[in-house]
């Protein structure tokens, strides 16, 4: 029998040579290395499926095609794939061409269709820089629509891009013909990207930057351009007459580039403009229906001459609708736009040089929302995160 101490030196050696044998076994019946063997993934859904290690995964990609990749992915559940990116790192995802986050969606509200081949765009801002999510327009129904007329279904707009990045969303109205890679000075809606979502507004930094909420107004009915007292209904000057002199009379934002302001009076039906202009405190840019004398230096119009077809002038404000729109600049069409932060009926038995207000209308700005999608890669998207 072995004593004890000669147990405490042979035991080591055995036990060393027993496992010398062991990997040496091991080595002729095993040619792949036990980091590469194979290990086994059971899902729900699958029957049990080889995957490799990431290492390995990661050299496999690069010498299989885009095409090969994309057949093999269609074959592997969402849930097989979401296990599987758990093991895999953002670099090895990058690799093998799983990108992610390349989808925009748009619900937008309250938009109107742009004419005269006008239209929108989407851009997502990601490092700074403006990237197009698509041109658009709405059809008559409020649905989003290519430039062709054909529906975009469930307002999803697929960039190739990533914008996983992506800091803000913004829609502009483009020109006819625009075919450049620069977003136009109009910048309707737009929002910050907070966790892949955006609240779309007009009021936004990077759109107007202001939502009318302070918007306010005050005209009187005059026509001073005509140089005598008659036909005084006949003309509408946004001014305050309260102090006996002429004075300001609406509280409106500065517009940034790409808007200006423009007056009107819906008269039976048709809308006729007072005129555009970008300074609340000077006149206008245009007095096509005004008399001979000079008018006040105030936005405003007579009605006195070149009325429009199935109109007549001069004619009587009283009853009908005083509105201030903000419009495009270019234009898309010499209708008002759907941005009108102050209407007002004149009232029935209105006279001339006399204060009234203008106020806000019970009708909801245009505003909608939008999603970076990341489709049915989000799980190995976020997995790699």
């Amino acid at each position: 029998m072995l004593t004890q101490k000669a147990r405490r030196i042979l035991l080591p050696a055995i036990s060393a040579l027993f496992l010398a044998l062991v990997l040496a076994c091991s080595a002729e019946t095993a040619p792949v290395s036990p980091q590469r063997q194979p290990v086994k993934i059971v899902t729900e859904a699958t029957t049990p499926q080889e995957v490799t290690s990431p290492d390995t995964m990661a050299k496999t990609g690069e010498s299989m095609s885009g095409e090969t990749m994309a057949k093999t992915g269609e074959s592997m559940t969402s849930e097989t794939m979401a296990k599987t990116g758990e093991s895999m790192s953002g670099e090895t995802i990058e690799m093998v061409g799983i990108s992610g986050y390349e989808t925009l969606v748009l619900n937008l509200f309250d938009i109107q269709p742009l004419q005269n081949g006008f239209h929108y765009e989407g851009w997502a801002i990601v490092d700074g820089k403006p990237i197009s999510t698509g041109k658009f327009n709405v059809g008559p129904g409020g649905e989003l629509v290519s430039l062709n007329g054909s529906p975009i279904p469930q307002g999803s707009f697929a960039t190739g891009v990533d914008l996983k990045d992506a800091t803000a969303v913004i829609i502009t109205i483009e020109p006819a013909g625009d075919n450049d890679t620069i977003p136009a000075s109009t910048h309707y809606l737009s929002g910050s990207v907070s966790e892949a979502q955006v609240s779309l507004s007009i009021g936004h930094g990077a759109a107007l930057g202001d939502d009318f909420s302070g918007a306010a107004g005050t005209y009187i009915l005059a026509t001073p351009t005509d140089g005598d007292g008659n036909n005084e209904n006949s003309g509408i000057w946004f001014l305050d007459l309260s102090s006996g002199t002429p004075a300001v009379g609406l509280d409106l934002p500065t517009l940034p580039d790409g808007w200006v302001y423009e007056g009107w009076v819906v008269i039976d039906g048709t809308p006729v403009s007072t005129g555009r202009f970008t300074q609340i405190g000077q006149g206008d840019l245009a007095a096509p229906y005004s008399g001979p004398e000079s008018g006040p230096s105030f936005p405003g119009e007579d009605f006195l001459f070149n009325a429009p077809e199935g109109l007549t002038f001069p004619v009587d404000l009283a009853g009908k609708v005083a509105v201030i729109s903000v419009e495009p600049s270019p234009d898309d069409s010499p209708a008002p736009f759907a941005l009108k932060p102050l209407v007002s009926v004149i009232p029935a038995n209105a006279t001339d040089h006399f204060n009234y207000s203008i106020g806000t209308p019970e009708a909801a700005f245009p505003r909608g929302s939008a999603s970076i999608d990341s489709g049915d890669m989000s799980k190995i998207v976020q997995a790699s995160g």
